[in-house]
């Protein structure tokens, strides 16, 4: 099982997070990619989508987590990674990548982000 993930990238939500009130005003576009460690022997074996993640689920998951406004993306990617391990115990670690798509500076940037990993508490 080494080395078994779900890869879900480009989802797309808005969200409001910013560090001051004004860029939590206004909804902005959020990219989120997802690697989630889950042993994926048993559904290659029997085709049973039971026998997995449902990748709907997830990404059900992760934009309910993003519904709350925030101030700072690192938050917001602990609270995608913390939904991520709850969606199904069978998921053992998850790496979060968190892009704003239009992020707020006076240069020309196409994203700014961040990346996490956490793994399921023993």
């Amino acid at each position: 099982m080494i080395g078994d993930r779900i890869e879900l990238r480009g989802l797309r939500v808005l969200v409001r997070c910013g560090a001051d009130d004004d860029e939590r005003e206004v909804p902005q576009p959020l990219e989120v990619d997802l690697d989630v460690v889950v042993d994926l022997g048993p559904a290659g074996r029997s085709d049973d989508l039971a026998e997995t993640v449902d990748y709907g689920r997830l990404c059900d998951a992760v934009v309910a987590s993003l519904a709350t406004p925030v101030a700072l993306l690192e938050h917001l990617a602990a609270r995608v990674a913390a939904a991520v391990l709850a969606a199904d115990e069978r998921i053992e670690s998850t790496a979060v990548a968190l892009r704003k798509l239009r992020p707020p500076v006076p240069h020309h940037l196409a994203s700014a982000g961040v990346r996490i990993s956490r793994a399921r508490s023993s």
